[in-house]
């Protein structure tokens, strides 16, 4: 696939991106260009690769979930102006 000069005019325009003449010629060069790559891409048999996430096989050094502050809800609820089940209650600001 193949993008014309008048296609890549119309991408131009529905991206809001203004494009002179000679800036359509290169971006044309360059999408066709990813355009060609992509086709290349697609040609290669990948059946029995399984997917990956990351390009390099590395594992995430995770640590335990464990809370490390205390809890301190009610000392801040207890100061708060309006509380009501444990929700702050805040003035209506949309009607």
């Amino acid at each position: 696939m193949s993008l014309s000069i008048e296609d890549v005019a119309r991408i131009a325009r529905l991206s809001r991106i203004a494009v002179t003449g000679d800036e359509l010629a290169a971006t044309q060069g360059q999408l066709n260009q990813i355009l060609t790559l992509i086709e290349e891409m697609r040609a290669v048999d990948t059946t029995g690769i399984e997917p990956m996430a990351h390009a390099q096989d590395v594992m995430l050094r995770l640590r335990d979930d464990v809370a490390r502050e205390p809890d301190r809800r009610e000392a801040w609820q207890a100061v708060a102006p309006a509380v009501e089940a444990g929700l702050y209650l805040v003035p209506q600001v949309i009607e």
